[in-house]
């Protein structure tokens, strides 16, 4: 199926590693051409080397920390210099430490709120002046959007508030011809969900975790023209995980 992503251009932040990365190649095999960005530069230049095997001249990537309140413009007008367009932003982020959500300090939950919460909305503030009709904006949550996720308080607590705006933000730009959609992994083999136990893994139906393609896959599809009445939802990957619906 062609996914019709041909020469569109996308930003992927925390497009270095994990999941992030997975979308960034998968974008790019369907012929997008991609900015990746990550707060660190050694792994920006790492990634980009990486993908340009799947890409020659149809990648690049800028250091950027989302948290930075300047970020978001910067990646943004880096992308529509490097590609003179932007049809797609894929959000995708670290995770909040680990912690309880009374366990969790000021500090813990002011950062993580200006990376995660924040950081994202200044990232679709950025990029939608730039978008024209047919635009997908991607925003990779957790399934903690949903359930409760144990010793992860703070994510508990930021996620659902932002798959809540993300609808909003659907209904605002639903007129102009943008999508947006919150995508909720699962378990994953990336570094953050490595070290799995027997029992996280017998309580996902598939009875695995999933190998980033996976979802960089879904990711390629909901952002595309193939995906073009899908806006305002959220969706699950995580092989039947969540016990919700």
């Amino acid at each position: 199926m062609d996914f019709g992503l041909s020469g569109k251009a996308f930003v992927i932040t925390g497009g270095s590693e994990g999941l992030g990365f997975a979308s960034a190649r998968e974008l790019l095999r369907e012929g997008a051409v991609v900015t990746v960005s990550s707060r660190s530069q050694s792994k920006v230049t790492e990634a980009v080397t990486r993908l340009a095997v799947d890409g020659p001249d149809a990648v690049h990537g800028v250091a950027a920390d989302n948290g930075d309140p300047t970020s978001a413009n910067r990646v943004v007008a880096s992308a529509l210099s490097q590609w003179g367009r932007l049809d797609g932003l894929v959000v995708s982020v670290g995770g909040p430490p680990p912690s309880t959500a009374l366990g969790a300090t000021d500090d813990d939950w002011e950062r993580s709120f200006h990376s995660v919460f924040l950081g994202a909305i200044r990232l679709v503030r950025a990029a939608v002046p730039a978008m024209t009709e047919g635009g997908a904006i991607v925003l990779v949550l957790s399934t903690s959007v949903k359930s409760p996720l144990t010793g992860l308080g703070i994510s508990n607590g930021l996620r659902p508030g932002l798959a809540m705006v993300a609808k909003d933000i659907a209904d605002e730009l639903a007129p102009s011809g943008i999508r947006v959609v919150s995508m909720l992994p699962g378990l994953f083999n990336t570094a953050r969900g490595a070290g799995a136990t027997s029992q996280e893994l017998d309580n996902i139906p598939l009875r695995r975790s999933g190998d980033p393609a996976e979802f960089g896959r879904a990711v390629a599809f909901l952002a595309s023209p193939a995906a073009s009445y899908i806006t305002g939802s959220t969706v699950a990957v995580d092989g039947g995980a969540l016990r919700v619906l």
